[in-house]
């Protein structure tokens, strides 16, 4: 053994070993760089705070509502750019006074909103949140949904609706259950007072408290929504993270039956699964048109909320519309590519 470590090396295969060691050396350096490089970047694309909203009110626990990255995804860009665009052509040629738009991709979590800081009064959009407050009422007391309310008196509502369907019939009796189905599928105002007339109002009151939004009364006039604010009460819904599985199904399955045809559903291809609710308010002056609406399409889901104002209805109906096929063009290749 010592005779072979003592053995001169050819100083050919001397030069070898060291250009093999140089090499190596650039290789490690450049390998390492990348490396560094990589981590950069992906902690640079995290630099956006991911935030959970809890609810409070328990001794030992704080369940979660939901999560949230505080920044919008980079990845939307392109629909972002096509909603804006799309805005700003109706602002230019068809007297669109404003509108607001919130998408989400339940898939990714992914959002992108556009003039996300305007307001808007909800008008029957807030019935979604009654509806919300209704179901948690009946958790904590089982069989209120069968309590039989009868409709006696019209309510007196100073509100002037375009979008009108089914209405219930003075002097019978309903279910609360049937009383909900009346309010989100056909938009009724009388089921929406009785309903209201029958829940607690510390359950709604508590429900604002929990989102982090400013608490409504029934008794004032006015009460104003960003598109984004609002989306919260169709993420509840979709991802049942306030009611419980059954209520939650429930709440989904009756605004999928909702009747209203002339907005987001208008832009979709006939049968795509929809689960919506619109709403309408402001005054002749200056008419508002809302719609906030989970699309399906096949195995995802995305959440679309439109909030607009404006001179004429039909505008603002077309302007849904339009909105909605063109984010729908969007989500159907990526629902395609992900299969």
């Amino acid at each position: 053994m010592k005779r072979i470590l003592s053995k001169k090396m050819p100083l050919t295969y001397v030069i070898g070993l060291f250009l093999l060691a140089i090499v190596l050396t650039i290789v490690i350096t450049r390998w390492s760089g990348a490396i560094q490089n990589n981590t950069e970047s992906v902690t640079a694309s995290h630099n956006c705070i991911t935030k959970s909203k809890r609810i409070n009110g328990y001794e030992l626990i704080k369940p979660i509502l939901y999560y949230d990255d505080e920044c919008p995804s980079e990845n939307l860009s392109s629909i972002n750019g096509t909603i804006s665009s799309i805005i700003n052509t109706y602002k230019q040629s068809q007297n669109l006074v404003s509108a607001s738009v919130y998408f989400r991709d339940f898939e990714t979590s992914e959002w992108t909103s556009v003039n996300e800081t305007e307001h808007y009064e909800p008008g029957s959009l807030f019935k979604v949140a009654t509806l919300i407050a209704a179901l948690k009422m009946s958790e904590q007391q089982p069989g209120l949904l069968n309590k039989k309310i009868q409709f006696s008196k019209k309510f007196d509502i100073p509100k002037n609706t375009v979008y009108q369907s089914k209405t219930l019939q003075l002097g019978q009796s309903y279910t609360l259950r049937e009383l909900l189905t009346y309010m989100i599928a056909h938009s009724d105002n009388d089921a929406t007072a009785l309903v209201q007339n029958n829940i607690n109002t510390a359950v709604v009151v508590k429900l604002f408290t929990d989102l982090g939004l400013e608490t409504p009364s029934y008794e004032s006039k006015k009460y104003f929504f960003t598109a984004q604010n609002y989306s919260l009460f169709m993420r509840l819904i979709y991802n049942a993270s306030y009611l419980n599985e059954e209520n939650s199904a429930f709440a989904a399955q009756l605004l999928s039956q909702s009747t209203f045809q002339d907005g987001i559903v208008k832009g979709l291809p006939a049968n795509t699964r929809i689960a919506h609710k619109f709403g309408e308010a402001g005054t002749a002056s200056e008419i508002q048109l809302h719609e906030s609406a989970v699309v399906y399409v096949n195995d995802r889901a995305y959440l679309l909320t439109i909030m607009t104002k404006g001179k004429d209805l039909k505008t603002l109906s077309n302007l849904l519309a339009e909105i909605s096929k063109a984010v729908y063009e969007s989500q159907k290749d990526t629902a395609l590519s992900s299969l």
